[in-house]
């Protein structure tokens, strides 16, 4: 009956005209992002952040945020099976079986499959999420400040382990990223830190500046210095219905798709992308017919747009429940909320309950705009895919300009992403994923906070740290996952997956 209660307050947030209206809005940019190769939901979340300080209701802010994150799901397939591009990272594996579909004129079912897939596992996950998060929050509870260091200490290590490429690499972008955390005023002392006698970085650095700048601007920069190939489907997208075969097939792999998804999605680094990829694995080892995969197999289709929804859903129960990101895109999400003065974490949910649950219901209403509009709006989409790169990316880096001005209303923060544009370029093209320093730069000031806390009430003794179980079983995982990562076939594996890209 409580849940039916809870469920019931967040319908009256989520259900209200200006959250429905947020909602549609979030819903409609996150598929055209998705639509539009280059551009990502982690830095169209990161130009608008700066409209949510406007937004009186911070329930509203996450109801949009939202629904461009799970938004960007749905779009992303569209250019994978219509033009073998995924035009997000958790829409790469769709292009192998979904643009090969398109190709022996069953685009239509293609389609229509994603999108029943995503909505299955969007609705799926959401029920996940209301039954799941309750009991997590109460554990969480039990938590006094140690626990919760340990518990980031375990998250960023975790977020190193899910990265791609060099470990080293990884490892010293979260240090990066902790030490940009450091920049400004200490707290408690009052005393200056790393700003160098500049006034402007009394204050520390905007997370919206370095978010703009390392995946707004960079990716603008890097997306620049590739040519454009995109071969458009010429027939003309009909027959959306699937037929009783494409059911058979394609429902179990859906179910699992939305299994494992929702799995994947909990832990920290996981999120749509490693659940897609996950999923399409299992389908192609469970399938009694895997010389079909990579040749139009639906359950290619099914099965990893199942999943890369889920994963992206799910990612939010440690998020609203713990405080812990698991996902870049989470991390930005705990930076909306800080936005708007609610401490994430287990007390959100007693604090500003209409919140936690209107943001729970949003989901599914969410999922139920992206089925209505998905695929009458196909002919849109090719449409837009026919504008060139270089026609858009002015009007991206415009709005990023709009998005860093008005954080604080001055050119300074303008000023600032340029640098941190710059070096996300170059992070890029050096394979150093910046992912782990945005999760570093968000953990930061919270680690701090928490690790203080530990010390005062232990009077200085480091030893609270192992001598409380839970804290010591948390960085003992932490440690064993390093070790793990360091032994020489799983540090060569990574890094061989990494060669193929510039």
């Amino acid at each position: 009956m409580d849940l039916l209660a809870n469920l019931a307050l967040g319908a009256a947030t989520a259900l209200t005209i200006d959250n429905l209206f947020y909602c549609f809005i979030g819903v409609l940019l996150g598929t055209l992002i998705g639509v539009l190769p280059g551009i990502g939901p982690l830095a169209t979340i990161a130009m608008l952040l700066p409209i949510t300080y406007k937004m009186a209701d911070p329930s509203t802010a996450l109801i949009m945020l939202a629904g461009i994150y799970y938004g960007s799901q749905y779009g992303g397939s569209t250019t994978a099976i219509l033009v073998n591009l995924p035009g997000e990272s958790s829409s790469v594996v769709t292009t192998l079986d979904g643009y090969q579909m398109a190709r022996r004129g069953r685009a239509g079912v293609a389609l229509a499959t994603a999108a029943l897939g995503s909505f299955f596992a969007g609705t799926v996950a959401t029920v996940l999420i209301a039954a799941f998060a309750p009991p997590l929050a109460e554990v969480a509870f039990k938590f006094g400040p140690a626990e919760y260091f340990s518990l980031m200490v375990l998250g960023l290590i975790a977020a190193v382990v899910l990265a791609h490429g060099s470990v080293i690499k990884a490892l010293g972008m979260v240090v990066f990223g902790l030490l940009l955390s450091m920049i400004g005023t200490d707290v408690n002392s009052g005393a200056a830190r790393f700003t160098f006698g500049i006034p402007e970085l009394s204050d520390g650095i905007e997370f919206g500046v370095i978010a703009m700048g390392m995946f707004g601007f960079a990716e603008i920069i890097y997306n620049l210095k590739h040519s454009e190939s995109r071969d458009l489907l010429k027939e003309k997208v009909t027959d959306f219905m699937p037929k009783k075969e494409d059911w058979k097939r394609g429902g179990p792999a859906a179910v699992r798709g939305t299994v494992l998804g929702s799995f994947l999605g909990i832990l920290p680094g996981g999120g749509a992308v490693i659940s897609s990829f996950a999923a399409y694995a299992m389908e192609k080892k469970l399938s009694k017919n895997p010389q079909e995969f990579g040749k139009g197999a639906i359950e290619g289709v099914a099965g990893p747009e199942s999943a890369n929804n889920a994963g992206a859903q799910t990612s939010f129960i440690p998020m609203l429940t713990l405080g812990i990101p698991t996902t870049p895109v989470m991390a930005l999400m705990i930076a909306a909320m800080m936005i708007h003065n609610i401490q994430p974490g287990p007390q959100v949910m007693t604090s500003n309950p209409g919140l936690f649950w209107g943001l729970i219901v949003s989901m599914w209403v969410g999922n139920a705009m992206l089925l209505i509009l998905n695929l009458p709006l196909i002919t849109i989409w090719i449409k837009l895919l026919q504008v060139p790169y270089r026609v858009l990316y002015p009007a991206i880096l415009m709005f990023c300009c709009i998005g860093a001005y008005s954080l604080n209303n001055n050119v300074w923060d303008v000023m600032m992403t340029i640098p941190f544009a710059v070096a996300g370029y170059y992070f890029k093209k050096w394979k150093c994923e910046p992912a782990p320093l945005l999760m570093g730069f968000i953990l930061g000031e919270l680690m701090e906070e928490y690790l203080r806390r530990a010390l005062t009430i232990s009077r200085g003794d480091w030893n609270v740290f192992i001598d409380r179980p839970l804290s010591a079983t948390l960085l003992a995982i932490a440690v064993v996952l390093l070790i793990i990562v360091t032994l020489p076939f799983i540090r060569k594996k990574r890094e061989e997956a990494f060669q193929g890209e510039d």
